[in-house]
């Protein structure tokens, strides 16, 4: 088995709102976990060869657990549905150590975390963080309704006046105007956003619109819809010695699993980075919300389960 993965027991499982199943995992021998800073997620390894990212929820100085939040998504392409439907108290599940993409700048004099639905997980962690460390923030979780939000008597018994709540189906006054709010923030703010993609493009666009500097604004998608129109290109995978054709509605990774490549993905929806690789030759078209602008106006990577490219062809070191 892999360093990297782990075989954990489901120790506990609370079902909230009817939608979010809220997950402690723990080592069976009860040891402490590898320890992780506020940001992380880990990937669940489910039946089937799903593999899923979840932010960890839970204060990261505890080590005695890994907590999820997991929503029940209707569009699931197996892995919530799969999470709902297997992870009982005392099931073995194999997951990875804590990765942190979205981890929080410790320079920043203030913090704005702000989560929609169960994008609040990560928040709440960086929370508990800001917190223990005596750093000024707040936290505002955005929400279709109180009945649809988890967590609540949680955050604010810990979070008290840096808890402020937004929810779309109670009065106009408290739902969220971001224009405001973003104007209303210390100079050299960081802002964190975490939540549907709709959600977290209203936000980062409010922030883009108000000259708010990309350094300052951090971001975290966890799905994406994926888009492979496009005219078909030729891609060589240079270490596999392989040579495929991308048809159009085909991902790079979909053609060249075909051709017999072991290609690593994980989200399939090109939000977790999992199979980014090298572009040795081409323009890549692309099309994924992991990596940055800067590293996109490189076009040296490649995120191969969703980009495309403008270029008839492409050499990748895969």
């Amino acid at each position: 088995m892999q360093d990297d993965i782990m075989t954990l027991r489901v120790a506990s499982r609370d079902i909230q709102t009817n939608e979010i199943a809220v997950i402690d995992l723990a080592a069976e021998s009860g040891a402490d976990l590898p320890a992780f800073e506020a940001g992380a997620h880990i990937d669940i390894h489910l039946d089937d060869g799903l593999v899923r990212q979840y932010s960890l929820s839970n204060p990261p100085g505890e080590r005695h657990r890994y907590r999820l939040g997991v929503l029940l998504d209707p569009a699931s392409r197996g892995g919530s549905k799969a999470v709902h439907e297997r992870l009982h108290e005392g099931v073995q599940v194999k997951v990875s150590t804590p990765r942190n993409l979205f981890p929080l700048d410790g320079s920043a004099p203030h913090s704005l975390l702000v989560g929609g639905g169960i994008g609040i997980t990560p928040m709440i962690a960086m929370a508990y963080e800001l917190r223990d460390a005596g750093r000024s923030f707040e936290l505002h979780y955005c929400c279709r309704g109180r009945d649809k939000a988890a967590f609540i008597d949680e955050l604010e018994a810990a979070f008290g006046d840096a808890l402020v709540m937004h929810f779309d189906d109670e009065e106009a006054a408290q739902r969220l105007e971001i224009e405001t709010l973003l104007a209303s923030q210390p100079d050299q703010t960081h802002l964190y956003v975490c939540g549907p993609t709709g959600f977290m493009d209203w936000v980062i666009n409010a922030a883009r619109q108000a000259e708010w500097s990309q350094s300052r604004v951090h971001s975290e998608y966890f799905s994406a819809e994926v888009d492979t129109s496009g005219a078909a290109f030729e891609v060589e995978a240079v270490a596999s010695g392989v040579t495929v054709q991308v048809e159009e509605g085909m991902s790079i990774a979909q053609a060249l699993r075909a051709a017999g490549v072991k290609v690593n993905v994980s989200c399939e929806e090109g939000v977790c980075g999992t199979c980014i690789c090298e572009v040795l030759e081409g323009t890549p078209d692309h099309r994924d919300h992991f990596l940055s602008e800067e590293e996109k106006e490189d076009n040296d990577q490649i995120a191969v389960c969703c980009s495309r490219a403008k270029s008839a062809r492409l050499v990748i070191d895969l």
